[in-house]
């Protein structure tokens, strides 16, 4: 069968077996005019993978190249462990300066966490705020339509849409069209954009390895772990369901130097 051959000899990764499956079962349902009930096939193994870190000079050394405002992002994913989406979609309310707190809303599994807030990043965040001030200022004289709100707040709340503190920390440049509300809003910048221009920081780096923006967050969490945090205190503040996945960094710092000395590196007498 296909999905067999995808599985065992194809050597197909889990998502693109799944990805064949549901084509499948849309070709039958949608033009075939058939119901498949129960297929039997063999599933393809997810692989368990070592996440690529950067040490901390090469993550200052990428940070360093970036422009603004993408440095301040990567500062925030880097410091505070944040996934690209979780970065992007801060608003101006999530950071509690106060606390040294940064808040995800809505983070994967559609749960919220508090993880840390650097104080070396609060001057600069206090200037990104002003900036989306005079954006919103903007905005406002402009009539544009106030910013997305999450769940039926714009109902609840329907001026809250133009406050401070409901906007995206980082705004898009551009207005764009809101299809849920056919209205123009000015939305977060894009991830592709702030994955682009990373990758070209990390390509100037001269860093060769198979990085990104989620790099920054593993890197984040190998770090706590060699600073010698609880891998509890770090699943926290990661948000991962299970300690299980936090444990893999582990793997991780436990690699050359920083537990095996190579043969190669015994002091001769």
């Amino acid at each position: 069968m296909f999905l067999d051959d995808l599985a065992i000899r194809q050597y197909a990764a889990k998502n693109t077996q799944r990805t064949a499956l549901n084509a499948i079962i849309f070709l039958y349902r949608e033009f075939l005019n058939i119901e498949i009930k129960q297929l039997k096939f063999s599933y393809a193994k997810a692989p368990r993978r070592l996440p690529v870190v950067f040490s901390h000079t090469e993550a200052m050394s990428v940070i360093h190249i970036l422009p603004y405002p993408y440095k301040l992002m990567a500062k925030l994913m880097f410091g505070c462990g944040l996934r690209i989406s979780e970065c992007l979609r801060l608003r101006v309310k999530d950071l509690d300066f106060a606390m040294s707190v940064t808040i995800v809303r809505d983070g994967k599994g559609c749960k919220d966490r508090s993880t840390v807030l650097p104080k070396i990043l609060q001057e600069a965040i206090s200037n990104q705020i002003e900036h989306v001030r005079l954006i919103l200022k903007q905005d406002t004289e402009n009539k544009v339509s106030g910013v997305f709100m999450p769940n039926r707040l714009a109902i609840k709340y329907p001026a809250a849409s133009h406050n401070l503190e409901w906007q995206y920390l980082f705004p898009s440049k551009n207005i764009s069209k809101d299809p849920r509300a056919n209205v123009y809003r000015r939305h977060h910048v894009m991830d592709r954009t702030l994955q682009r221009v990373v990758k070209k920081a990390i390509k100037e780096s001269k860093i060769y390895k198979h990085a990104s923006c989620h790099t920054f967050r593993h890197s984040f969490a190998t770090s706590l772990l060699q600073q010698g945090y609880d891998i509890r205190t770090i699943q926290k503040l990661l948000g991962h369901a299970k300690v299980e996945t936090t444990e893999i960094y582990t793997h991780v710092i436990n690699q050359g130097a920083n537990a095996v000395k190579s043969p190669l590196e015994r002091c001769i007498n």
